[in-house]
């Protein structure tokens, strides 16, 4: 026996678990393999009835365990990101294609799954399979013949093996481009394909084209790289919950099989959550760029009233909701043309009806995801005033979610510090004595005091 397995070997099972349940010493003598050294006769009924027990309470708590995480986890919840739901499949990921392409604002997006994550039978010979598109198609999606084999060599199968974003920024003088023609893919100039995989596996392709030379940014490239990890975790995460409902329902399921299933629930789920926090800091970049904001403008809110939380002593859960908030607070901005942002003459009726509706797109976009659901009410009334007279419900004083007047005074402090494209920065000084004239019916009076403070 090597040193590796003499080590593997002494340690026990619930050592070696990512996630042990509480430690019973029979079972770690077992798991030791001591139990070899335990002459049968010196076993009493006593004790076989507590192992037997033991196992059994074991097995039940981790039945229940995992039904728990099943029914957070189900498809209903983690689907539902991006106009993802828990329809027919081709309905999520027509509408995953379409939200796609509003978001980073190119003319068409595709999606493209393994033969592996395909739903129900697959009767195309492609390892690789349309399941979603913004192109309007002759005959239904489910019903289309497209796709690519790993022997193409195209750059959606290229994406996929070497698991790499591959972008062509002139189609026209690209040999190997090979296009689709029922994608309309023949008038395209600029194309993207990136590769949606997670930890455990690798699921499917994004693409996304322009028929002008215009290019993605670097924070739309980046934020559509998130967005395809994310939905790559939703859907292993999806397969492994279903795996899961079908491995406690088996009568000869044993602890051991439970325990190792759970371990790749919970890394699964954490890799989830962490998706979900890169998708909403990567959006609020997107959402600062196309603002054409400085750098980082949504970060330096969520700061502010990250910081002004922590002064009145709120809870970290609280402060984590706040913070989330201010960088989403804006996020229906990611849906409007960029051109609307950096208009230096005057906005027409048409604009300015867009801008103000704005937080009740970002509220449609953010009631969809899951996790995010309790930061929907310091999103919606954070363009509430003190005095009442603001939107959208007119709520007055005390009456208007503390998130939310926190989220308020943040925003406009940093927006009046912060050069815009018809004005230049205004000093600390400056900002803090519009803040403190408008203090008592645009912002609380408290908070003003308060941020004066902070920021002084």
């Amino acid at each position: 026996m090597t040193e590796d397995n003499k080590e593997k070997k002494n340690v026990s099972v619930f050592a070696r678990s990512e996630i042990s349940l509480e430690t019973d010493p029979l079972e770690e003598i077992f798991a030791l393999n001591l139990g070899d050294f335990i002459s049968e006769h010196l076993i009493s009924d006593e004790l076989v009835q507590k192992i037997s027990k033991t196992k059994v309470d074991k097995l039940g708590s981790l039945k229940k365990q995992l039904k728990e995480l099943i029914s957070i986890y189900s498809i209903d919840n983690t689907l539902k990101i991006l106009g993802f739901s828990g329809r027919e499949e081709c309905i999520i990921y027509n509408a995953i294609a379409k939200t796609i392409k509003q978001m980073v604002e190119m003319d068409a997006c595709h999606v493209f799954l393994s033969k592996d994550n395909i739903m129900g039978d697959n009767p195309h010979d492609f390892d690789l399979l349309l399941v979603g598109s913004s192109v309007k198609l002759n005959s239904d999606i489910s019903e289309s013949d497209i796709g690519y084999s790993f022997k193409d060599n195209s750059y959606v199968a290229d994406s996929f093996r070497f698991v790499k974003s591959i972008e062509v920024k002139d189609c026209s003088k690209d040999k190997n481009f090979k296009p689709i023609l029922s994608l309309n893919e023949d008038k395209i100039s600029y194309y993207l394909a990136v590769p949606m995989y997670n930890n455990m596996e690798k699921v499917g392709v994004i693409v996304v084209e322009n028929k002008t030379e215009k290019v993605l940014s670097e924070e739309f490239i980046e934020l559509l790289t998130v967005t395809a990890k994310l939905f790559a975790t939703s859907m292993s995460l999806k397969k492994l919950t279903e795996e899961t409902d079908e491995l406690i329902k088996k009568e000869d399921v044993t602890v051991v099989h439970l325990q190792n299933i759970r371990a790749e629930l919970t890394a699964l789920i954490g890799d989830l959550s962490l998706q979900q926090q890169l998708f909403v800091e990567n959006l609020a970049q997107a959402v600062d760029a196309k603002s054409n904001f400085k750098n980082n403008y949504s970060h330096d809110v969520a700061d502010l009233a990250k910081e002004i939380s922590t002064v009145l002593g709120l809870n970290e859960k609280t402060k984590d909701l706040i913070y989330y908030a201010a960088l989403l607070r804006n996020i229906g901005k990611v849906t409007l043309p960029e051109e609307l942002f950096n208009k230096k003459e005057q906005l027409s009726e048409e604009d300015w009806e867009k801008l103000q509706n704005h937080p009740n797109v970002g509220v449609s976009i953010l009631m969809s995801i899951n996790f995010l659901s309790e930061v929907v009410p310091y999103i919606n009334y954070h363009k509430e005033y003190w005095d009442g007279s603001g939107e959208p419900e007119g709520l007055k004083g005390y009456s208007i979610p503390l998130g939310s007047r926190i989220i308020a005074i943040a925003d406009a402090y940093s927006a009046l510090t912060s050069k815009r494209a018809y004005r230049d920065a205004m000093s600390k000084e400056k900002a803090l004595e519009i803040i403190h004239s408008e203090a008592g019916f645009k912002w609380d009076p408290e908070l003003a005091a308060l941020l004066e403070k902070i920021v002084k």
